[in-house]
Formats: C-alpha cells, sequence, structure tokens
C-alpha cells in the first residue's frame, strides 16, 4: 500500500496517488476511496484495478490539510492504508482510520 504526493507549483493543490496492491486487495473484484474528502460517500471514487489485482487512484487535494480515508472492497470490508502518514481512532466504530496529511 502507498500514498504518492506531488505538489503543484503554481496552485495549493497536491496531487495524491493510492495505491492497493493485490496482497492488500485480498482478491478483490472491486475498491472504492472513502473518505473525509468525498463526505464518506462510498462509491464516488471508484479505484481502478490494474492487471496485476492491485488498484490504483489520483484525486487532487488542497493542501495545508489532513484527511481521514478507508478502502472499502467489495462493498462489505474496510480496508487501511498501512503506510499512511498516521492513523486515529474512528468515531464510528472499534477502529482506526488511516491519515494522509497534505
Amino acid at each position: 500500500m502507498s500514498v504518492e504526493k506531488k505538489y503543484l507549483k503554481t496552485k495549493n493543490i497536491c496531487k495524491v496517488t493510492f495505491h492497493l496492491p493485490a496482497g492488500g486487495a485480498g482478491g478483490a473484484e472491486t475498491a472504492f476511496l472513502v473518505g473525509e474528502f468525498n463526505d464518506w460517500a462510498m462509491h464516488t471514487l471508484p479505484m481502478k484495478r490494474l492487471k496485476d489485482g492491485s488498484f490504483k487512484l489520483t484525486i487532487d487535494l488542497p493542501g495545508g490539510t489532513t484527511y481521514q480515508f478507508r478502502y472499502l472492497l467489495d462493498d462489505d470490508r474496510w480496508e487501511n492504508d498501512w503506510s499512511a502518514d498516521s492513523y486515529c481512532y474512528s468515531e464510528y466504530g472499534n477502529c482506526e482510520n488511516s491519515v494522509v496529511d497534505v
């Protein structure tokens, strides 16, 4: 799992690429990126499934902010990104959310 950041020179925007490797996806057919940046809407950010079974998605996020997020796999399984910048306790369950700091 990885989160790659590329900051734009002319705008306060960071292009963030979220990558969920095949091993982390556990054979999932679908993956969605869900987080504060999309108001936790479960199906608005589908990730592209690659030939090797991994998933990838790049989104633009305003700089100077932190966002909680998770991956939703096959509409029934939640997964964190274990290379996230940090983690925080979720107020909606006995789990942690991944955090990306841009």
